[in-house]
């Protein structure tokens, strides 16, 4: 098929490609872009349409210029978060997407091109009853490997995930609920738990909780600021709305959920050590949505779930959390890499994880000191 590429400069272009477009992740709109490049990324923003000018594919590239000390030599990875938007079961317009994409990887000076996809392969827990299939992505998944990708050893985003269709009435969508998750929500109720909307005033009670659980559960934040940014600009524009929980008038958890177009995504999660016997979380979820079902969003995803579906996962708390809520497991394609450099390629990923562990650490020192 005869594609013609594009580079889009502006905002009013890319929105309305996407428009036309399956829906797209959040990651993948403008605002995502504008956003990352205030920490060292640059997007190219490339548009597929037919002869006739209408568009078949877009992909959002955020690259990263790295450079070695003393040598002054400059490489770059490029990266396309939940990329690109297509609709994979063209064959004809994913193979040409894909093959353009591959030849960003021989650019000069370019280590590695990420892709993304935002893409099924199957649904449910491999070998269970509810175990199914997606011809799509098993297909897309065969042809990766054969133009030249391979599966990346660094997943940025979450392989795998639980979405929640929202198009139920909100009597049914309790009634697809665990039993005991049912009863969680009743009982914060009971208790005194309450949820209200969330402000740009909020934002600094906001990242003081997240900072305290990511203390508690051991995961890496980054610092004030780049919450004040990646919160506050996306409520500005209409695209996240956070959601907290009181008891007493007193903040003991929250929620930010984003949405795009039909879906919402709950993307940031932070709680307290305080009344949490009453449940708040639960709750919150329910509040959320409710509330993207109240915003016309069909699909609510919650984020995040194991690789591998395993009661000894250090996740398996979460995964039996979301799986309460009603949603159906997605496992995705997962993060594919396509290089021309390898030996540089071998070398960035070879150093990747001590880079990661300093900063880790640093980001952990940064935490604490924020919170004294």
């Amino acid at each position: 098929m005869e594609l013609r590429q594009t580079t889009v400069r502006y905002r009013t272009e890319w929105t309305a490609a996407l428009a036309d477009l399956p829906p797209a992740h959040v990651l993948q709109t403008w605002e995502w872009g504008e956003f990352k490049a205030r920490y060292g990324w640059e997007p190219e923003r490339i548009v597929w349409r037919t002869s006739d000018g209408r568009p078949v594919a877009a992909a959002q590239m955020l690259a990263r210029t790295l450079r070695v000390p003393g040598i002054g030599l400059r490489r770059s990875v490029l990266y396309s978060p939940r990329g690109p938007v297509l609709d994979w079961a063209a064959p004809e317009v994913a193979e040409a997407v894909l093959r353009d994409l591959l030849d960003l990887a021989r650019r000069p000076g370019v280590i590695q091109v990420k892709i993304d996809p935002d893409l099924p392969v199957g649904y449910g827990p491999p070998g269970s009853d509810d175990a199914e299939p997606d011809p799509t992505g098993e297909r897309i998944a065969g042809l990766l490997p054969a133009l030249g990708f391979h599966p990346s050893p660094e997943q940025v985003q979450f392989r795998n995930t639980f979405v929640l269709d929202l198009r139920p009435e909100e009597g049914q969508l309790l009634a697809q609920m665990k039993q005991k998750t049912r009863y969680n929500v009743r009982l914060a109720e009971r208790h005194g738990v309450r949820v209200r909307t969330g402000t740009a005033d909020d934002i600094p009670l906001l990242y003081r909780m997240y900072a305290e659980t990511s203390l508690r559960d051991g995961f890496v934040i980054r610092t004030p600021e780049y919450y004040q940014d990646v919160w506050g600009r996306f409520m500005l524009a209409g695209l996240a709305q956070p959601l907290l929980a009181e008891v007493d008038s007193q903040s003991v958890a929250a929620l930010i959920v984003y949405r795009c177009g039909p879906r919402a995504w709950y993307l940031y999660g932070m709680s307290r050590d305080l009344h949490r016997d009453r449940m708040p979380n639960y709750l919150l979820q329910w509040e959320a949505i409710r509330w993207s079902k109240a915003a016309g969003c069909t699909h609510y995803d919650l984020w995040g779930a194991p690789d591998r579906i395993d009661p000894h996962d250090p996740m398996w708390g979460v995964f039996r959390f979301k799986e309460g809520l009603g949603g159906r497991l997605v496992r995705t394609l997962g993060a594919w890499d396509a290089t021309s450099h390898p030996a540089a390629y071998r070398l960035y990923h070879s150093l990747l994880p001590a880079l990661l562990s300093l900063l880790r650490h640093r980001g952990r020192s940064a935490t604490r000191q924020s919170l004294e």
